[in-house]
């Protein structure tokens, strides 16, 4: 008897029922490109894009929702004294619409895919106008790219090829989630592409639609932080599930400052959500991020476990019917707990038995499907 309980206290047991709470994927990029200063061929002069001032450009080249789909103000200076030589606003696109893999999003935006092709502009300055060519390319995998900008003025001729790098701004990561009859509410915690010391994390909420539901969301106002500890503040929007894809759900989040590392005025606004959720808990083709939830009706198992000859033997009552993971770690610190068996409850009680485990302490939990 007395090895019996010295065996038994080496196996703590935390028997858990977990609440509705789901994981989701989630990715967030900039609709504005942040471009960084360019210098023509020669080394003779460069040229800085902003949307604010000039003087301290911020390299914001914005969405303009139109065509030419960019836009900012520009300067060209002398590389030697920084003396301006012309400065005005230019607009130019961004390659045409590409969706290699499928996913229903411009490939041009996506880290993980080839953003390359030409496009035109124009340029305006108080004395001058002219056209731009704009030559973008980006490899799968970066989020960095190079853009040659052409810049050909209608008075006075060439201006110059400008080299400029650019950078795409995104985050990916995940989202949990708790879905209720009207909301479903959660936090982030994103990273960006490319700089894993950067992140945007903190609380959301979506309201359902009441004639929409499943396929319709509002994003409520509300607060992340990134990893300087400052607030970015986001308004209402819309969040649609792609019907086709099914498991997609998109939409904008405006922020009242998108980055505020740059100088004096708020910029990079607009961004642009897909979330991605392959939870089905009932196989309805619905994802659980926007599915009415599971009833809660019925009570949760009573859970008890006791030491057989050679294996454990796990005792699951309440539920017949339900599928259950059973679900185990040696750590409660750990996130990331491993299935080690399945079953639907066919008796009440029902016996699983579950293999002696190899850490002298182990936790254990079941999970409702």
């Amino acid at each position: 008897m007395k090895k019996l309980i010295v065996l038994l206290a080496c196996f703590l047991l935390a028997p858990l029922m977990l609440p509705g709470a789901e994981t989701a994927q989630a990715r967030l990029y900039c609709l504005s490109l942040r471009f960084h200063q360019g210098s023509d061929n020669f080394g003779l002069y460069h040229m800085d894009v902003s949307t604010l001032g000039l003087d301290n450009p911020n390299g914001e080249l914005a969405p303009t929702f139109t065509s030419p789909d960019h836009f900012s103000r520009f300067r060209l200076s002398d590389a030697t004294d920084g003396s301006t030589v012309a400065e005005g606003e230019i607009a130019f696109d961004t390659p045409a619409f590409a969706d290699a893999n499928g996913n229903g999003f411009d490939d041009f935006f996506e880290t993980s895919q080839t953003g390359v092709g030409n496009a035109t502009g124009q340029y305006a300055s108080p004395i001058d106008t002219g056209t731009v060519q704009a030559s973008w390319s980006r490899p799968a995998d970066s989020k960095d790219g190079t853009c040659v900008l052409k810049v050909h003025s209608n008075v006075f001729g060439d201006l110059g090829t400008f080299t400029h790098t650019f950078e795409l701004i995104e985050y990916a990561g995940p989202m949990n989630y708790t879905p209720a009859s009207a909301t479903v509410a959660g936090a982030v915690l994103l990273t960006q592409t490319g700089n894993p010391a950067s992140q945007l994390a903190g609380p959301f909420l979506f309201v359902k639609s009441q004639t929409n539901r499943v396929n319709e969301l509002e994003l409520q106002p509300g607060i992340w932080t990134n990893a300087a500890g400052e607030s970015l503040v986001f308004t209402n929007d819309f969040l649609f599930r792609d019907e086709m894809l099914r498991t997609n759900y998109y939409g904008y989040v405006e922020f009242d400052d998108g980055d505020p590392n740059t100088p004096n005025e708020a910029d990079y606004f607009t961004w642009f959500l897909s979330i991605d959720d392959l939870n089905d808990a009932n196989s309805n083709g619905i994802p659980d991020f926007s599915d009415d939830p599971r009833s809660t009706g019925d009570p949760l198992p009573s859970l008890s476990i006791s030491l057989g000859s050679t294996n454990l033997l796990l005792s699951i009552r309440q539920g017949l019917g339900n599928q259950y993971e059973i679900q185990q770690t040696s750590s409660l610190s750990q996130l990331n707990w491993a299935t080690i068996s399945s079953v639907t409850l066919t008796n009440n009680p029902q016996t699983v038995s579950l293999p002696l485990p190899t850490n002298a302490i182990t936790f254990w939990r079941v999970r409702v499907l």
